[in-house]
């Protein structure tokens, strides 16, 4: 089994990190919070179909924590580090469920989306039990559920169609090689 991580991984992780960055700055342009278009979640997504379980982890949890650093948002307790174990788990379970179990792509889609959210809520509940984080973890995953539906459709909507042109481009420029 090859686990070797190619530069082409790497450049197109370092990509989709830009893109995790800049996507959210574009969407509050235009007035639509993180909230609830959840355009950090559709690279890092991408990113779970595209890269090794490894590299998909990585991006996961990196996007979150470098936006905090560099723009504030989110803030960065408890909020990013909320998102990145819920991203981190978003592409790692993508990455193996489409990649190692060879699963479709919607299912694999939505089983990264569901365990996501569910590793949100426990790192909620863990930050309420460490830190005494004003947080109840199953009104935290209800509402960011509730609230994301536009951001989830956008996600089912594009993250196949992305990564599906994004395979063929691949795919034709090996054919060429």
């Amino acid at each position: 089994m090859n686990n070797k991580i190619t530069t082409k991984e790497i450049v197109l992780g370092g990509l989709l990190l830009a893109t995790g960055l800049i996507l959210p700055m574009i969407f509050h342009l235009f007035g639509l919070t993180g909230q609830i278009a959840l355009p950090m979640h559709i690279p890092v997504l991408i990113g779970g179909f595209l890269l090794s379980p490894s590299l998909a982890l990585s991006l996961g949890i990196i996007t979150p924590l470098v936006s905090s650093v560099l723009t504030g948002m989110p803030v960065l307790f408890p909020m990013a580090v909320i998102m990145m174990v819920e991203l981190g788990t978003y592409a790692l379970t993508a990455s193996l469920l489409s990649g190692k179990m060879k699963m479709k792509i919607i299912p694999s889609l939505i089983g990264a989306m569901a365990a996501g959210r569910i590793a949100a809520g426990i790192t909620v509940a863990a930050l309420v039990a460490l830190f005494g984080v004003k947080m109840n973890p199953v009104l935290y995953i209800k509402g960011a559920v509730i609230a994301g539906i536009p951001g989830i459709i956008i996600q089912l909507l594009f993250v196949p169609s992305i990564v599906y042109v994004l395979v063929n481009i691949n795919n034709r420029a090996k054919s060429r090689q």
